[in-house]
């Protein structure tokens, strides 16, 4: 049986917050992660003093999980069969690295 081939970091942004593009790779090299498509920057009420990523909301193939630092959001889209659980405890590691 032949590896399943590593995720796709899409990029179709040029900003980014700091810290998360490294992050989404790690990611990206797990199984069962089959595309990662970082989405819209923008601003939030609280702050977050370090980068956290949370799954958000189920989309069609995967889920929205939302980046924060500071002040700053960014969507980040994943398309992958895990389930949520599987997929936060993915992204744990990911941050962890």
């Amino acid at each position: 049986m032949e590896k399943p081939s590593p995720g796709r970091l899409v990029w179709n942004h040029s900003t980014h917050i700091a810290g998360l593009i490294p992050i989404l790779e790690r990611l990206c090299k797990q199984d069962g992660i089959q595309t990662v498509t970082p989405g819209v920057i923008g601003r939030a009420k609280g702050h977050s003093p370090s980068l956290q990523l949370r799954v958000s909301v189920p989309i069609r193939g995967g889920f929205k999980i939302i980046a924060r630092h500071g002040k700053t959001v960014q969507e980040v889209f994943i398309i992958t069969p895990l389930d949520q659980a599987t997929l936060e405890t993915a992204i744990a590691i990911a941050v962890k690295k």
